[in-house]
């Protein structure tokens, strides 16, 4: 089972709106088969193990991340693939929460004669699979939250200046983390000040997540790199109903998907935000800031995880904060998560937590 969920990581940022499932086909004690979610969410992980196994598959165990589905989409149901193929043993991680699923898979099985065993490694397995999970429950995607900062939480100086604070390992790393997301969303001060690209570079992979920018007015430059490469590399623009109609067609015309979100005082809903991207697909966004979306999020307990990118300088308070206002009165208030990895790279530390229990 650590083996399918490893493979299944590997279809992480690459195969949404499906979850990305990992399998291994065992027979007299070798593996016969692997496979994972493969790019665009087809085939599934089984269909993919079960092929290279062959005649092999007969009488094997089949050890898949999550519960194999048993309704026809565009493809045949994985439950009945692995009834055809002979399987004699499934052991499966978590249960599907998709509802055409949920159980279901493992009733098919079990009604065909083959054991079925649950829950194995399963905590690994919800947290791999989590934003899938969250789609499908919650109507939104699970959000990491980077921070790249001064030891003092800036991530510029007072004239703007940003490029580098952390270091040439921190920012592969967080070109790594990128892949292995579904979108990379920043707002639209970020989207205005850096110009970014919010692709993935120098790391040999084949695909790119979306470019999702938060603007209410769609007050973005027409010429910058977003605007240049939005018929390559997907680029979402999330803006308020009253957005400037030319510039809605301008950026149509530039190859860009506009979504109209709901209003929440004079800023974008962060929840109808997530919502809508949920609606379109996206099971894992990676958010880079800046400081007033970052803050959005966190204010509305929409963060999932967070990361930090922690640099040996200081830049003093004139420099600008990772985080807006939050507006708290009371440290009871602030949102708390739980430490779960730190490291240096290079001359940078990274620290990565989890949404707090409750």
């Amino acid at each position: 089972m650590a083996l399918a969920l490893s493979l299944g990581r590997r279809g992480q940022g690459n195969c949404w709106p499906n979850p990305a499932v990992g399998c291994v086909i065992v027979r007299d004690g070798r593996i016969v088969g692997r496979g994972w979610t493969q790019p665009g969410g087809r085939p599934h992980a089984e269909v993919v193990a079960l092929k290279q196994a062959g005649d092999l598959a007969r009488g094997a165990t089949a050890y898949v991340t999550l519960e194999p589905c048993s309704h026809f989409g565009q493809t045949p149901p994985c439950s009945q693939a692995l009834i055809d193929a002979g399987v004699a043993r499934v052991v499966a991680a978590v249960e599907d929460s998709d509802p055409r699923v949920s159980g279901r898979g493992f009733e098919m099985l079990r009604m065909a004669g083959i054991e079925v065993t649950q829950g194995v490694l399963a905590d690994q397995a919800s947290r791999d699979l989590a934003g899938f999970f969250m789609k499908t429950e919650q109507e939104r995607p699970m959000v990491t939250l980077k921070l790249a900062s001064s030891f003092d939480g800036r991530i510029a100086t007072g004239t703007g200046e940003s490029k580098w604070i952390t270091g040439p390992d921190a920012r592969r790393a967080v070109h790594a983390m990128r892949a292995r997301h579904d979108a990379v969303m920043v707002g639209a001060g970020t989207a205005r000040a850096d110009d970014p690209s919010l692709n993935v570079r120098d790391l040999g992979i084949d695909h790119q997540p979306v470019r999702v920018v938060i603007s209410r007015h769609l007050d973005l430059p027409l010429l910058g790199q977003l605007a240049r490469t939005a018929k390559d590399v997907p680029v979402w623009l999330c803006h308020g109903a009253g957005a400037d109609v030319e510039r809605v067609r301008a950026w149509e015309g530039l190859g860009a998907k506009l979504i109209p979100c709901a209003l929440l005082g004079v800023q974008l809903d962060p929840n109808d935000v997530l919502h809508q991207l949920s609606r379109e697909g996206l099971t894992r966004v990676f958010c880079e800031g800046g400081g007033a979306l970052s803050a959005s999020l966190l204010a509305h307990d929409l963060v999932d995880e967070l990361i930090g990118f922690t640099a040996g300088l200081g830049i003093g308070a004139e420099g600008l904060p990772s985080l807006g206002a939050l507006g708290l009165g009371r440290l009871s208030e602030a949102p708390r998560f739980s430490l779960v990895e730190t490291r240096a790279l290079g001359g940078d530390v990274l620290h990565r937590w989890r949404r707090a229990a409750s």
